[in-house]
Order: structure tokens, then C-alpha cells, then sequence
């Protein structure tokens, strides 16, 4: 199922017992684009302290509760690793938060999910450590700081990010949504984020190697209509791209 990561912002997070605040925000890498981790607003609870929720915890969202279930307990949340809110996650970090809940390091390995192409909540299928393969470097970016980036086409500035639509089977980040009121009068559209060439932090802007015109005529993405798979076919026929759900595991590894 696709989710909207502004449509998740604010919903309530139930923990097994009880509720421990609201989704906030979405820590992804900027390597796999893959959602690393969901921030919780906890309100007065764990106050000045970063509460971060890997997608190994997350359950289900409810579009009619608006309601997202986490599979752990007050306890072991208010237990694990502390990260100030003021500060940045570090690799050490997430290496004592991973220890502390037993989870499969996502950074071993060259798959989405380290050594595995998605979630493996079953530790039975967990490999060894001497079976790992090597690391991949990536960093964490927000959505929240993302939200507003220009998209730069390969002759010109062509829109700006308004949105980002997550596949919850392994919350990998499918798409970009584009607005491109200001360049061609309220039109959205969808960019794969396999499709971007690059990035730049500093600027404020992302790269994609399609033309101006092609993103003007590109199918028009309705936020009131459902992300079918039809409507992925066409959009990839027309883009001439590859359609991600056909790719072998072999080609879905990042070069170092």
C-alpha cells in the first residue's frame, strides 16, 4: 500500500500500551531513499529527547483512525538509547539503538535492507554476522527539510517537492510529488526517486536527467485519485523506464 508522509504527520502512535504521541516526521537515506526511521511527537513525555521508530516496529496505519500501531511496549521505548533532539544521528547511535532492540543493521550490507531486499521481521531468517556483506555509506535526511526542494530538469528549474509517497512493505520512498503551479499552472506530477541523478543539499535542489517538457506532458497526478498500478505502468511507459516491481535483486544493488 502506498502512504503520503503528510498524511501520516500527526497521526496518533499506539504503542502495545498505550499511546506514546504522534508521527512528526521521516528520517530517510539518501542512498536506497528508504524511510530509516518515523519521528514521534511525544508531547510532554520524554520531553528534549528525539524518539525514533524503525519500520521493523511499525505496524499498520489506519486512514480511518488515523492511527499508526508500534510493536513495542512505553517501556522499552522510554529505555532505549537517548538521542538529544538537538542533536544529529550519529552511526554509533543507531549502532546501540539497533543492539538494544536485536534488529539486522540496514547499513550491512548492499540491499535496501542491508543484507536483505526488504524487512525480515522473522530473526530466524536473520544471516550471521561472518555472512554480512560490506557496508554502504549512507546519511539521514528529513522530510520535513526536503519538503520544498526545487526539482532542476536538465534545461531548466521545473518545480518544487511537495510530498513523498512511501510503499509501507518496506518503506522505500517510490515517488516525489511535484508541483508545478508556479512554472505551469497547478499541474502535480510523480518523479521516481529511482530517477534522480543527484542532489544538492547546500542548494537546495534535485536533479533529474528528463527535460523540461517532458515532466510539462507527463501524466497529471491527482492527490483524490488512487496510486493504481496501472497509473505506475503508464507513467514509467512514458518516462521510457523500467518499472521498479520487475527488477532482479542483483540490479537493485548501489555502486559503491
Amino acid at each position: 500500500m502506498f502512504i503520503k508522509a503528510k498524511t501520516l504527520k500527526g497521526y496518533k502512535l499506539d504503542a502495545i500500551d498505550g499511546e506514546i504521541g504522534k508521527a512528526d516526521e521521516f528520517y530517510f537515506d539518501d542512498l536506497h531513499w528508504v524511510v530509516r526511521y518515523l519521528v514521534a511527537d511525544t508531547g510532554n513525555w520524554l520531553t528534549g529527547r528525539l524518539v525514533l521508530i524503525s519500520p521493523y516496529a511499525l505496524g499498520d496505519a489506519n486512514n480511518q483512525k488515523e492511527n499508526i500501531t508500534v510493536n513495542l511496549s512505553k517501556k522499552q521505548i522510554e529505555d532505549s538509547p537517548s538521542l538529544s533532539s538537538d542533536k544529529p544521528v550519529s552511526r554509533q547511535f543507531e549502532t546501540d539503538y539497533y543492539g538494544y532492540y536485536g534488529w539486522p543493521a540496514y547499513w550491512n550490507g548492499l540491499y535496501m535492507w542491508g543484507n536483505y531486499h526488504g524487512i525480515m521481521r522473522d530473526n530466524k531468517d536473520w544471516k550471521s554476522d561472518n555472512e554480512q556483506k560490506k557496508s554502504v555509506d549512507s546519511h539521514l535526511r528529513s522530510t520535513n527539510a526536503v519538503n520544498g526542494y526545487f526539482i532542476q530538469a536538465n534545461d531548466g528549474e521545473i518545480g518544487h517537492v511537495i510530498d513523498f509517497i512511501i510503499d509501507d512493505e518496506n518503506w522505500a520512498i517510490r515517488y516525489l510529488v511535484i508541483d508545478t503551479t508556479n512554472w505551469f499552472g497547478g499541474k502535480k506530477v510523480l518523479i521516481s526517486t529511482k530517477w534522480i541523478e543527484d542532489i544538492s543539499w547546500d542548494d537546495s535542489k534535485v536533479f533529474i536527467n528528463l527535460s523540461m517538457e517532458d515532466i510539462k506532458n507527463a501524466p497529471e497526478y491527482s492527490e483524490e485519485a488512487l496510486l493504481t498500478r496501472d497509473y505506475e505502468t503508464q507513467l514509467h511507459k512514458y518516462y521510457k523506464r523500467n518499472v521498479y516491481w520487475l527488477e532482479k535483486p542483483e540490479d537493485i544493488i548501489h555502486a559503491q
